[in-house]
């Protein structure tokens, strides 16, 4: 069988383009004056992405890591902190604060829908004497995207830091870090920006970066510390060995990223097809509103389970598609369009799979995917 095309949302695909890069000669990333440039020149490319003037550490461990030590290097115990939850990673943002000693007080809103706003701000008029918040982008279980633009200036106008998870946003949705006011931003190499998995990208403002440097008590731990970084380049010095392979590939990726012009508008083009395309069928959308551009989740219909929709998929089309975990485990199917796994050739391709595979697996579907998502693409419906 030919390579297996992986249509989860993330890892994604790695272009020959960015393998070259990660295989260049490697340098002394403690001795060498040409890594700190390299690193340097990747974090300004990352400042673009961000829409920041603000400094983008690049740490060596997957995005989970940029999560715990957003919460390790701000949270003292006894602060009190927001979770904003409306997802499994809303959700597991509590376990970190809790971990560093913050007291939660948590904002609960339906997992099926974007976060509302505007019900926020009415919580907020009352409740509002926090350090900071935590909060999701996009919830890439179930598929949603929460409305950050208008949440993180709501946050800041009570002087509430925000962390925010973008890890499967990022790229893919639309994001401003320095004019929708947000403190810690946190992104992965792996979702959108289509290179290796292993980096975490951590956005931090001036407000985030005085909290942590007036801490009163010291963080609970090294590597989780992001003040460690500070005067990284004035000083050519690095905490700790950086992964100088991956930071190539990085630096590769983020040079494809911006020479696209409107990489925002194919990631929302191609969601709305598919979507479109899997709904036109007969199937059912999980979320009810705030659908995101960079991953679909897709009720699994009666009689049918993730492992044989999985297995059929992969085993007789080389596709390989997401399932989910905790309360929509067996519940759904996803369907990964972000980076370069959001290309029409493979969406299509994947659509085309799945009109097979449910029809093998019993069900009679009201149309093909695959027809209808062409269509879509040209503009006919």
């Amino acid at each position: 069988m030919s390579e297996i095309l992986r249509m989860t949302p993330g890892p994604t695909y790695v272009t020959e383009r960015v393998r070259k890069a990660m295989a260049m000669p490697i340098l002394n990333p403690d001795m060498e004056e040409a890594f700190f440039e390299k690193y340097k020149s990747t974090q300004k490319l990352f400042q673009k992405i961000y829409k920041t003037e603000e400094e983008v550490l690049i740490l060596s461990g997957e995005g989970i890591l940029g999560l715990e030590a957003a919460c390790a290097s701000l949270i003292e115990p006894g602060d009190k902190v927001l979770c904003i939850d409306n997802g499994i990673f809303g959700h597991g943002f509590m376990d970190f604060v809790k971990l560093y000693g913050g007291e939660v007080t948590v904002f609960e809103s339906p997992y099926d829908e974007a976060l509302d706003a505007d019900r926020l701000a009415e919580f907020l008029k009352k409740n509002h004497d926090f350090k900071l918040a935590t909060l999701v982008h996009c919830e890439t279980p179930a598929g949603i995207t929460n409305p950050v633009d208008r949440i993180c200036p709501l946050l800041k106008s009570y002087g509430i830091l925000s962390i925010v998870d973008s890890v499967s946003a990022m790229v893919g949705e639309p994001m401003e870090m320095d004019a929708w006011k947000m403190d810690v931003v946190l992104g992965a190499s792996q979702k959108c920006i289509s290179a290796p998995p292993g980096l975490t990208l951590v956005g931090i403002s001036a407000d985030a970066k005085k909290a942590m440097k007036e801490r009163k008590t010291p963080v609970a731990g090294f590597y989780l510390n992001l003040m460690i970084f500070e005067g990284w380049y004035e000083k050519k010095w690095f905490p700790y060995s950086q992964p100088v392979s991956d930071i190539f590939a990085l630096e590769e990726a983020l040079k494809v990223i911006l020479e696209e012009e409107d990489i925002e508008k194919r990631h929302r083009v191609l969601a709305e097809a598919t979507r479109k395309a899997v709904t036109g069928a007969g199937l059912s959308l999980y979320a009810k509103s705030g659908h995101a551009s960079t991953v679909s989740t897709i009720v699994l219909p009666e009689g049918i389970s993730f492992s044989m929709l999985k297995d059929e998929m992969l085993e007789k089309h080389g596709i390989l598609i997401g399932g989910a975990f905790d309360y929509l485990g067996n519940q759904v199917f996803r369907i990964g369009h972000m980076g370069e796994n959001a290309r029409e050739e493979k969406l299509y391709r994947t659509l085309k799979a799945l009109h097979h595979s449910f029809t093998a697996l019993g069900m009679k579907l009201k149309e093909s995917m695959h027809e209808r998502f062409v269509k879509e693409m040209e503009g006919i419906i």
